[in-house]
């Protein structure tokens, strides 16, 4: 096929844990779309062989024609520093795994690949090799040279993006400014925009303390920081919505008319949308030059080479994936 066909770039995440299971799955399917993994090929094949999934391995070279039959797996080979244990975490892959997605920001910002679909890492172990990492998100900001990436998640049915995001909890109101509120909802706009194909987005804020402040008597963050920030934004002709309490923001009066929601931290909106769409969702990466998708869990190394890995969020990125290459 053509070059028109999509090309997206797959890296393989924590070896230890289920990305190499997940992968495998992926690679079976009948899509639209040429995917090059990222990572060891002699690990693929190995993972394959353990899941007992029939697996042909081509290596990827650029320039060359892609193969896009089901069940071969198209891989561009990153070795991996220590042979792999299935569940058992080894430090000294750390470094392997952080030059997966640095092939594949390379590739994206190259126009090799047309966007990046990150399995799951594990922020632990890349630590624990001495490598300051607080996730995929704050990584690929620092390659693409982005100061402010947004995570946002996808479920059918509901977008949630945050103001913060891998940060203590003590830390998060000192974080919240209107320079960052101001930035993030301009992100948000333009690539619900751009990657969405949504001309004049809803956008429902919530506030950062319980009941929004109340006033002023929980908290002064709304009224000194959050509600000026919408006020200027709205005048510059954005159609926004908050800030309101969290905790009924998300009722159905405003998930039937809201294009995306922006949360003020991690875990203030993200277990509503995994409780509604957990193994069906996508974490987008906006503000970046690129596109990066990615699954919604973490590596699972209890389940990684037993065939019980749930493949949903995996199948459920790429499709998003997929969609948003169509809209651009």
């Amino acid at each position: 096929m053509g070059r028109h066909t999509p090309v997206i770039a797959v890296t393989l995440g924590e070896p230890a844990g289920i990305g190499p299971d997940l992968a495998v799955a992926l690679a079976q399917l009948p899509v639209p779309a040429h995917l090059v993994f990222i990572g060891d090929a002699s690990l693929l094949a190995a993972r394959a062989k353990l899941l007992g999934v029939p697996l042909q391995i081509s290596e990827y070279t650029p320039g060359r024609q892609l193969r896009l039959t089901p069940g071969t797996a198209n891989i561009a080979h990153v070795a991996a520093a220590r042979p792999v244990q299935v569940g058992q975490l080894d430090s000294a892959n750390a470094a392997y795994v952080l030059a997966t997605l640095r092939h594949a920001v390379t590739g994206c910002l190259h126009g090799e690949y047309d966007a990046m679909l990150t399995l799951p890492v594990h922020k632990g172990v890349i630590n624990d090799a001495g490598i300051s990492f607080t996730g995929h998100t704050e990584y690929l900001a620092q390659l693409c040279a982005v100061k402010l990436p947004v995570m946002m998640l996808m479920t059918e049915g509901l977008r949630v993006a945050l103001a913060t995001t891998h940060m203590p909890l003590q830390a998060v109101p000192g974080a919240i400014s209107r320079p960052l509120l101001t930035e993030v909802i301009t992100i948000l706009h333009r690539d619900l925009q751009t990657w969405f194909g949504i001309p004049h987005p809803h956008i429902v804020v919530t506030g950062l303390n319980p009941h929004a402040g109340e006033q002023g008597h929980l908290g002064m963050e709304e009224i000194t920081i959050i509600e000026p920030v919408l006020a200027g934004l709205r005048t510059q002709g954005m159609r926004i919505t908050g800030p309101l309490p969290a905790d009924t923001a998300f009722i159905a009066k405003y998930m039937q008319t809201t294009d995306a929601f922006l949360t003020m931290y991690h875990d203030q909106g993200l277990p509503v949308l995994k409780y509604l769409g957990f193994g069906k969702a996508v974490n987008i990466t906006l503000g970046l030059p690129l596109l990066r998708t990615s699954v919604d869990h973490g590596t699972a190394l209890d389940c990684a080479g037993t065939g019980n890995a749930d493949t949903g969020s995996a199948e459920y990125a790429l499709q998003a994936t997929l969609r948003m290459l169509t809209v651009r």
